[in-house]
C-alpha cells in the first residue's frame, strides 16, 4: 500500500511539473501583455512592475480585434456544424461496414490528412479566385472542411467502433428503421465523443493560419492572421501581439470550461471494457 501510494506521489509530482512546463509560455504572453516594453525585455526579466491594461485596450478597441474574432467564430462554427455531422455518418458507415473495402477507404483518407498543407494552398486559392470567392467565408470554410474532415471521419470512427453492433441489431428488432437505430440508439452513447471531435475541429479550424492567410482579406481576416502582422522592428507590437495571443486563447478557454465534463469522459471513453 505504500508503495503504491509513493507511485501515485512520483505521478503526481511528475504531472505537476509537467502542466507548469506547458503553463509557462502562456504566464509569459499573458504578463509581457500588461508590462510597459521597458519591463518586458529586461534581462533578467523583472518581477516586479507597475502592470498596464494599455495593450489590451489598444489591440481590442482601437483596432477593432474583435471583429477578427467575430470572422474566427464564424468560420469555427461553420466549420463544426458542418464537419462533425458529416464525419459523424461517414464515420459510422465505416466502423459498421464489413466489406474489404472499408480499410483501402480508411487510408485514403489518411492519406489526404498527410499532404502538406502549403501543397493545397495554391489549388484552394486558384479555385476561389475563378469562382470570385477570395476573401469570402465560403473559401474558408469549405477549404477547412476538406482538409480536416478525414481527421474528424478518424476520431469518431474511433468512438464508433467501441459501441457493440449488438444494440443496432436489438434496435432494429424492435423495429427501428436505420436512421432511427443512428439517431436514438448510436448517437446518444457516442455524446461524449461529439463532444471531443467537435472541440478539436473547432481547435483545428480556430487556430488555421495558412489558408487563413492565402484566401482571406480586409473582409474576412482572421485573429491569427491580424496577430501575425505585430511583433516587427517596433518592440510595443510584441506587447500588442501578447495581449491578442491572451484573448485569443479565452473563447476555447471558455469553451472548455463548459464541456469539461463530457470531454473527460470522452477522452476515456471505451479506455475500459469489462
Amino acid at each position: 500500500m505504500e508503495a503504491r501510494a509513493r507511485t501515485q506521489f512520483l505521478l503526481f509530482l511528475a504531472l505537476l511539473v509537467y502542466t507548469a512546463f506547458n503553463l509557462v509560455p502562456i504566464i509569459w504572453a499573458g504578463l509581457t501583455s500588461i508590462k510597459h516594453p521597458v519591463d518586458a525585455f529586461t534581462i533578467p526579466p523583472t518581477i516586479f512592475f507597475k502592470p498596464t491594461f494599455q495593450y489590451h485596450y489598444e489591440i481590442w478597441v482601437e483596432k477593432r480585434f474583435w471583429t477578427y474574432l467575430v470572422n474566427s467564430l464564424i468560420i469555427s462554427g461553420a466549420v463544426v456544424l458542418i464537419s462533425v455531422p458529416i464525419g459523424t455518418l461517414a464515420a459510422y458507415a465505416l466502423s459498421r461496414s464489413r466489406t474489404r473495402h472499408t480499410r483501402s477507404i480508411l487510408f485514403g483518407l489518411l492519406t489526404i490528412r498527410m499532404f502538406p498543407q502549403i501543397l493545397l494552398a495554391l489549388p484552394f486559392f486558384i479555385m476561389g479566385g475563378y469562382l470570385n470567392l477570395i476573401d469570402s467565408y465560403l473559401i474558408m470554410i469549405l477549404a477547412i472542411v476538406a482538409i480536416n474532415q478525414p481527421f474528424t471521419i478518424w476520431l469518431m470512427r474511433s468512438f464508433l467502433v467501441d459501441v457493440p453492433i449488438e444494440l443496432d441489431e436489438a434496435a432494429r428488432i424492435d423495429g427501428c428503421n436505420n436512421w432511427q437505430v443512428f439517431w436514438k440508439v448510436i448517437l446518444p452513447v457516442v455524446r461524449p465523443g461529439l463532444v471531443v471531435t467537435a472541440l478539436f475541429s473547432l481547435l483545428l479550424s480556430y487556430n488555421e493560419f495558412l489558408f487563413a492567410l492565402v484566401l482571406t482579406g480586409s473582409q474576412t481576416k482572421t485573429l491569427p492572421v491580424a496577430i501575425a502582422e505585430y511583433g516587427a522592428e517596433d518592440i510595443s507590437y510584441w506587447s500588442l501581439s501578447a495581449a491578442g495571443a491572451v484573448g485569443i486563447m479565452l473563447p476555447i478557454a471558455l469553451f472548455m470550461l463548459l464541456v469539461q465534463r463530457h470531454l473527460v469522459r470522452g477522452l476515456t471513453f471505451g479506455a475500459v471494457k469489462g
